[in-house]
């Protein structure tokens, strides 16, 4: 992976920055293709081709298929939550996310080093929130690392439960539902002594999508869910572009 590569391929264990901070994790990482010079000058970071494995032959195939399941699953869930929003089930489509972008990461977690028999714990990836719309997460079903802050700021294990996805919330879903969604700050310490794997997907809005609270959530929760917090419009390419730049130590 390199910035000439538009962020895409193989990073290394370290390369990944979270707050300043070398998370200890290895990945692949993919975006939809941006055809060159669609979005202008913001897009152009991310212009570049995925760089896929040779090995195994049918690794590319695979991953495409595993993403457009993903994306027709994530479509479905924010039709959920647009009606629980009462909102028409489409909130979340047309000029706000009828053309999705996304991003999946393969991500590998070296086991934990132990001293005295207490694990090292070191940070796999730090606390941070997601940058769209919603995360879904595809974690080993053996090994408890995901933990999640609640409202009462303690940090809890998101346990696997075999056979589901972990759904995140991201920055640009918390702005469109005026907070009533919140953007989950998440982190990850693999205290297993054994390689963890994630795949995870995150389904975005548009790329060049202007994103501020949807009209109803503006009637029915003027405020949020504060009463008082104002959420400042985004361009959800120029967020992942800012959040690309500072994420990666090259």
């Amino acid at each position: 992976m390199t910035p000439a590569a538009g962020y895409r391929g193989y990073q290394r264990i370290g390369e990944n920055v979270t707050k300043g901070i070398p998370d200890i994790h290895e990945a692949i990482d993919c975006y939809r293709e941006i055809k060159q010079g669609k979005y202008g000058d913001i897009g152009k970071v991310m212009e570049g081709p995925n760089q896929w494995p040779e090995n195994p032959q049918e690794f590319k195939e695979l991953m495409e298929e595993y993403i457009k399941l993903c994306t027709d699953l994530s479509r479905k869930i924010l039709r959920g939550i647009s009606l629980a929003l009462a909102g028409s089930p489409y909130e979340f489509e047309g000029k706000m996310a009828g053309d999705p972008f996304w991003v999946m990461r393969l991500i590998g977690y070296p086991g934990a080093e132990f001293t005295n028999g207490q694990p090292e714990n070191d940070i796999g990836c730090g606390a941070h929130t997601d940058y769209g719309l919603l995360t879904l997460v595809n974690q080993d079903d053996d090994k408890t690392a995901l933990q999640v802050r609640n409202l009462g700021g303690e940090w809890i294990s998101a346990i696997p439960i075999p056979g589901s996805f972990v759904c995140n919330i991201g920055d640009m879903l918390k702005i469109l539902s005026n907070g009533v969604y919140e953007s989950t700050l998440h982190r990850v310490i693999n205290n297993s002594p054994q390689y963890r794997v994630c795949v995870a997907f995150f389904y975005e809005t548009n790329f060049d999508a202007v994103v501020e609270p949807l009209d109803i959530c503006k009637q029915k929760y003027p405020g949020g869910r504060g009463g008082c917090q104002v959420f400042k419009r985004a361009v959800y390419g120029e967020h992942l572009v800012s959040k690309v730049q500072t994420n990666f130590a090259m």
